[in-house]
């Protein structure tokens, strides 16, 4: 398939209860996907194209704060040829983080390790991200070429902002478009940290979770669409990634809904617009590794 039918989910999910517990699917309302997701079941859903183009590559993205899950995904990501990158978790705090990153990338699937992320939503700290420990831990992930994955809610952009600021070397991607809260129709806030941060040039914008933070039941393209004009404007398309973010999407839709309503939100971008979009963002930014480099290694 050649480069310009490419299509690159640049965020999904992979777990197996039976094997790692998520302590975050307990929470209220997630029964949905309180089950065990692989791979395959991607393949089975993604079935839509998107402006023409069929599901090529995807980037797998950690779950919890677990250096064990990221070296499965590894593992995982060097036997199938869906998967093309992974952003795994290791212990930005730790003063032995380089080690351990080290250790990852010379390990099983290491060559598919791309970036790391942490959980920061979760954290209360308001200034997490620039604690002394963790900027140092963030260096120690530029020094070794892998970029970080931001995922904050819209109230912690500042955050970003800052990291952007004082790492301005360490290339960014924004998970979710910084959680926009579509569900409270407020997006003012929201809109100037967004395009505060996108004036910083190593930052990179998934459009992916829009819709799990609008009305789950009832939401719209047009309850996105704002979402998405900000983004264009700011970021431009050259800076923005296609990603599903599946399959906690099947909380408010499926891969194919969501698929369908970014193939609307294109209307009116030109070709070089769109392959950047939904494929040529996430592949400067995540390098996936070409699944006939991994013929041979079947998954177990």
């Amino acid at each position: 398939m050649s480069e310009a039918q490419a299509l690159v989910d640049a965020h999904h999910h992979v777990w197996d209860l039976d094997v790692r517990p998520q302590p975050w699917l307990d929470e209220p309302a997630h029964e949905p996907i309180r089950r065990s997701f692989s791979s395959h079941a991607l393949r089975s859903a993604a079935t839509r194209p998107i402006a023409g183009r069929r599901l090529t590559s995807t980037v797998v993205v950690q779950c919890i704060a677990s250096v064990p899950e990221t070296r499965d995904l590894l593992a995982l990501a060097d036997c199938d040829p869906l998967i093309g990158a992974v952003v795994g978790w290791a212990d930005l705090t730790s003063p032995a983080i380089g080690d351990v990153l080290d250790d990852l990338r010379t390990g099983h699937g290491g060559r598919y390790l791309r970036a790391l992320r942490h959980v920061v939503q979760g954290e209360s700290d308001p200034h997490w991200l620039q604690r002394p420990d963790v900027e140092r831990g963030l260096a120690a992930v530029g020094e070794r070429g892998l970029g970080y994955d931001v995922l904050i809610r819209s109230h912690q952009l500042p955050q970003a902002i800052r990291l952007a600021e004082r790492l301005p070397e360490l290339p960014l991607v924004l998970d979710h478009a910084g959680k926009p809260p579509l569900a409270r129709q407020d997006l003012t806030d929201w809109t100037r940290l967004v395009r505060a941060l996108a004036r910083h040039p190593q930052v990179r914008c998934k459009v992916s979770g829009l819709i799990t933070e609008a009305e789950h039941e009832t939401w719209t393209i047009d309850d996105i669409r704002p979402v998405w004009d900000v983004l264009l404007s700011a970021f431009g398309p050259d800076r923005l990634m296609f990603g599903s973010d599946w399959p906690v999407c099947l909380l408010a839709a499926g891969w194919n809904r969501w698929a369908a309503t970014v193939e609307e939100l294109l209307d009116g971008c030109s070709g070089t617009e769109i392959h950047a979009v939904l494929a040529g963002t996430a592949t400067a930014f995540y390098h996936p590794t070409p699944a006939p480099a991994k013929e041979g290694t079947p998954c177990s």
